[in-house]
């Protein structure tokens, strides 16, 4: 499955590799490697780092331990590439990315998330943290340290509520995020893989099939309702166009007989 930045879709489940809503650093539940941002600034506190000295990418980094940093333009990067199966997203989880993957174009059809490569190519960054950063947040950045503390905080806080709220018992999972000029997060890829997946029991199995045969039955009944009112509508149409058709025939008839009393009474005086 994936989830695709802000605004973005989502991928179908798939077996493997995972895009969600979650992180988990080595597979180990609720735990990941690096000091808080609240502890960085703690230990600033203490006089036992310097904190207010550190860039963003320092704070990043101190974090998060070896992930990934990139000073570019992701916003040029349209949601459609973006949320593709084949987007080159491995890329940004190397050093030596350049410019040039920011002008990626799909060629061909899109291969489907199940398919071997595109496995391949998620199975790659497991594990892994990457941000993007553009050129004029980074100056902002580095004239404004309180400005870049906030990013952090942000950044963190959202890789830590993911984590909390929906993160599956031994997935690992790797974290492609892109800011925009103000720090905000424009768009991310969160990928995982591994966990514990099982199916239903069979104590499960039997509950969703009761209720399943329970819905049939609703619905066969209400089928049934629908046709049986559907003809006693029919039923009481017919028997008021016949009654109307019998009372025609009575008002006709009283019409007639009350005409030919009338002739007979003029022929009479006639005579």
């Amino acid at each position: 499955m994936s989830v695709n930045g802000i605004g973005a879709t989502g991928y179908p489940a798939l077996q493997g590799v995972r895009k969600a809503q979650q992180y988990q650093k080595n597979g180990v539940a609720g735990k990941s490697s690096g000091v808080s941002f609240a502890e960085l600034v703690a230990t600033k506190v203490a006089g036992q780092s310097d904190v207010s000295g550190m860039s963003f990418k320092d704070m990043w980094q101190a974090r998060y331990p070896g992930a990934y940093y990139h000073v570019l333009d992701g916003s040029v990067i349209s949601q459609g590439a973006w949320d593709r199966n084949d987007f080159p997203l491995e890329k940004f989880f190397q050093d030596n990315t350049d410019a040039s993957v920011l002008n990626w174009k799909p060629t061909g059809a899109e291969p489907q998330a199940t398919s071997s490569q595109v496995q391949s190519w998620w199975n790659s960054t497991l594990g892994q943290k990457s941000i993007i950063v553009p050129p004029e947040l980074e100056e902002k950045m580095k004239n404004d340290p309180e400005l870049a503390k906030k990013v952090m905080a942000n950044v963190e806080n959202f890789i830590t509520t993911y984590t909390a709220t929906s993160v599956r018992p031994g997935r690992v999972c790797s974290w492609l995020i892109s800011l925009d000029e103000n720090g905000e997060i424009e768009k991310y890829h969160v990928i995982g893989g591994g966990g514990n997946i099982s199916g239903p029991t069979e104590e499960q199995q039997r509950q969703f099939e009761a209720e399943q045969a329970a819905k049939r039955k609703r619905r066969e009944e209400y089928a049934w309702l629908n046709e049986e009112a559907a003809l006693k509508r029919k039923l009481m149409e017919q028997e008021a166009d016949a009654r109307y058709y019998q009372t025609s025939i009575n008002k006709k008839a009283v019409l007639a007989a009350t005409y030919e009393k009338k002739i007979m009474e003029v022929v009479s005086i006639v005579k």
